[in-house]
């Protein structure tokens, strides 16, 4: 079943087709250096004896048939390679290193192969050879002789056949070099892959912990596998901050629908005026009230978060909005005794969705006045970063603050410091901030300011350019 696998799975299929590549490139280059090289030893061949079939040629027309026969007779004498027979009209030999003439049609120049005995010292043995015959005329262009002259190619074509053999061998070798790589690098590749396979179905069995073993080679798969690692991570922490979140909502939900039932409950057990059922219904309109805010706050962070708000990112200047939030809450913070500050630089540019920069601020600066105490200042400031490519939106108290432990936490989900609850509010509103910063592409930072008391909050953009 894994052999099946295995023969079936991409990689191997890549590999084959790669190696059928490479080996049919493989093939034709080594077919062009068969090619080359026999055919450098053929026409090597040929040019060798038309060179000497010319000089016997002129031999003839200088001196006569019978110079013709001692030439061939001296030069049969001294090669072991070149091959000579004069022969008469009807093929009858004169001179020469061949015997007889060979079964062989004589056609005036024209290339012959054929085959003969040589005596050696080891006996008679067959030998393959090349020539061209062409016919001795005298002056009345009659036939006077035939004249065959050919070369030993026996070792031409041993010489070739080796040639041929090795490229055989060679293409054979890399076929099976290539099978075995190919069967290596897939099953190092699917044993990597099904690491991967096995960690995925962990995890879909609810093994959140599980991770994709890395090689350290830092190759495509590491990084795959480094991926899915952080996916999971991110996966595990949303699965963990889900698990918060329910149970918050239980906690947090619970005690005013409960104050609901038991407010409505008492009511109907006795008789009473239209005015106190009136107080009555307006307190509960007033907790529904507060539970829909939640369940709205709740919305906008899973809509805002999940990338699917329709709210559109503009080209804007962030001052305007700024003052016009300072201008709302400023009657708000003469009723607490509190101070409000506001410091805007003008022509900033930052890209960015005015509902959501201007809910932010709004959080930002009604966790300040509820929680700064009365009393307090509260300074709102809009500058240039120090490296000029960002832009710095500052909510800042000189309240009570928060511990420097619990700078960080603040802006998880129903998360409230005040354990007695007499504040109103739900623990959305830092965690709504959060959430617009991401969006934004922004970060938001909680801070202790160098005073040591109070709470900074900033919000960082990059500059529109």
């Amino acid at each position: 079943m894994r052999t099946q696998a295995l023969l079936s799975s991409t990689t191997f299929r890549l590999v084959i087709l790669y190696l059928v590549l490479f080996a049919g490139s493989a093939l034709a280059l080594l077919s062009f250096i068969y090619w080359h090289s026999a055919g450098f030893m053929a026409r090597q061949t040929d040019q060798t004896l038309a060179a000497e079939i010319k000089g016997l040629e002129e031999q003839y027309s200088r001196f006569g048939i019978r110079r013709l026969a001692e030439v061939i007779a001296e030069r049969s004498r001294n090669s072991s390679q070149s091959l000579y027979l004069l022969a008469s009209p009807n093929l009858r030999p004169i001179a020469g290193n061949i015997s007889e003439w060979p079964d062989v049609s004589p056609r005036d120049g024209v290339w012959i192969d054929f085959t003969l005995t040589r005596e050696t010292v080891n006996g008679a043995i067959e030998r393959e050879a090349r020539g061209r015959e062409f016919r001795v005329q005298d002056r009345y262009g009659q036939v006077i002789a035939r004249l065959l002259v050919a070369r030993d190619i026996y070792e031409r074509r041993r010489i070739e056949e080796r040639i041929l053999s090795a490229l055989g061998w060679s293409v054979l070798i890399t076929v099976a070099l290539g099978l075995v790589g190919g069967v290596t690098v897939s099953r190092n590749i699917m044993r990597r892959l099904e690491l991967m396979t096995e960690t995925s179905q962990a995890v879909m069995q609810g093994n959140l912990a599980r991770r994709v073993p890395i090689s350290g080679g830092g190759d495509e798969i590491d990084q795959l596998g480094q991926n899915l690692n952080a996916m999971l991570e991110q996966i595990e922490t949303l699965m963990a901050a889900m698990r918060q979140v329910t149970d918050n909502i239980a906690h947090d939900l619970r005690s005013p629908l409960n104050r609901l039932r038991t407010r409505i409950e008492v009511t109907l057990m006795r008789e009473g005026s239209q005015e106190e059922y009136r107080r009555v219904l307006e307190e509960t309109i007033t907790e529904a009230d507060n539970l829909i805010a939640t369940f709205n706050a709740l919305l906008s962070i899973a809509k805002i978060e999940s990338g699917t708000s329709s709210q559109k990112m503009v080209l804007l200047d962030p001052a305007e909005i700024v003052q016009d939030i300072a201008d709302l809450y400023e009657p708000l913070c003469e009723e607490k005794n509190q101070s409000l500050l506001c410091r805007v630089e003008p022509h900033l540019q930052i890209r960015a969705n005015r509902e959501l920069l201007s809910q932010a601020l709004s959080n930002l600066l009604d966790n300040a006045i509820k929680y700064a105490g009365k009393g307090s200042s509260i300074m709102i400031s809009l500058n240039a970063g120090h490296d000029g490519q960002t832009v710095e939106l500052v909510v800042e108290d000189d309240g009570p603050g928060i511990d420097k432990d619990h700078l960080e936490r603040v802006k998880n989900r129903f998360v409230r410091l005040e354990t007695s609850r007499t504040q109103h509010g739900s623990g959305l509103g830092l965690s709504l901030v959060e959430a617009i910063a991401r969006l934004h592409q922004a970060h938001f930072d909680l801070q202790v300011p160098e005073s040591g008391k109070g709470l900074r909050a900033l919000l960082t953009f990059e500059t529109a350019l």
